[in-house]
């Protein structure tokens, strides 16, 4: 009986725990914006670059290899921004 009693004094003395952001959460959320606006303008740089190599190959008759930078900075691009979109989901 002591300890029924007991035990109904702590349970009662636990409160609901809130949620608190990290310790630098904000320098973190931060860096994440720049290395969002870095990988964007690498890819828009790699696209640029890749029309540009692919109008000198054409222009100069030699092989084109530029298609395929084209096609993998485009696939490149298409997987960091769902990553982006992914870890703001995650992030909330």
């Amino acid at each position: 009986m002591i300890l029924a009693s007991l035990h109904e004094v702590v349970v009662a003395q636990i409160e609901n725990p809130t949620a608190e952001a990290p310790p630098m959460a904000d320098k973190l959320m931060q860096m994440g914006r720049y290395f969002t606006w870095l990988v964007q303008l690498s890819g828009v740089t790699a696209i640029t670059y890749g029309g540009g190599r692919f109008a000198w190959e054409k222009w100069n008759g030699g092989g084109l290899q530029s298609p395929k930078m084209i096609a993998s900075a485009m696939a490149g691009g298409a997987v960091a921004t769902s990553a982006g979109t992914i870890m703001n989901a995650v992030i909330g």
